[in-house]
């Protein structure tokens, strides 16, 4: 408690070595509230800051939160092909407005092996020819993986844009089998 009776904000964090590269996973007490692609160090002392600065805590390392190593559980768990579907709480903080509606409802309508495009779910979100805005919600995922905008592709067969990298995800959805593995 701080010296006037409140909770203060906790913010814990974790790197862990995955198959699509260093993941950063952050978590408050509400919940899991940041992933990160490609945390390396710069990377992730920039996302660190970037949390510090929006949640007005610093953030502390501690793997062993059982959030975290739940999160961490669960993800690891997914990405080996063991995991479907992602049992977290989740603190939205981070998001707010039509983007925080289109990735609760992404979150919630499009499960494991299948896709959505960017129209169709700014049309399940009441914004029909909103697809843009939705390809802007997708951009501002502060949990991609775990709010898998992995799956939201373009309406005529591209795989569109994402955070993480094509390759990444590609490798995603070969791992849920909407695309085939790579040969290479």
């Amino acid at each position: 408690m701080d010296s006037h009776g409140q909770d203060e904000q906790r913010v814990a964090w974790t790197v862990v070595d995955t198959g699509i590269g260093p993941l950063m996973l952050a978590a408050t007490r509400e919940g899991l509230v940041n992933v990160v692609f490609h945390a390396t160090d710069p990377v992730r002392d920039r996302a660190l800051e970037r949390l510090a600065a929006r949640l007005g805590t610093e953030p502390v390392e501690d793997p062993g939160a059982p959030l975290l190593a739940e999160a961490t559980h669960q993800v690891e768990a997914y990405l080996a092909g063991g995991r479907r579907t992602f049992d977290l709480p989740l603190d939205w903080s981070l998001i707010s407005g039509f983007n925080r509606q289109v990735l609760r409802e992404l979150a919630s309508g499009v499960p494991y092996g299948t896709v959505v495009g960017y129209g169709d779910l700014a049309g399940r979100v009441g914004q029909p020819g909103g697809a843009q805005a939705v390809g802007a919600a997708m951009g501002a995922n502060p949990l991609p993986v775990v709010v898998p905008c992995h799956r939201v592709v373009e309406s005529d067969g591209g795989i569109g844009g994402f955070g993480g990298g094509l390759e990444t995800k590609r490798r995603l959805l070969a791992l849920e089998g909407v695309l085939p593995e790579p040969l290479f």
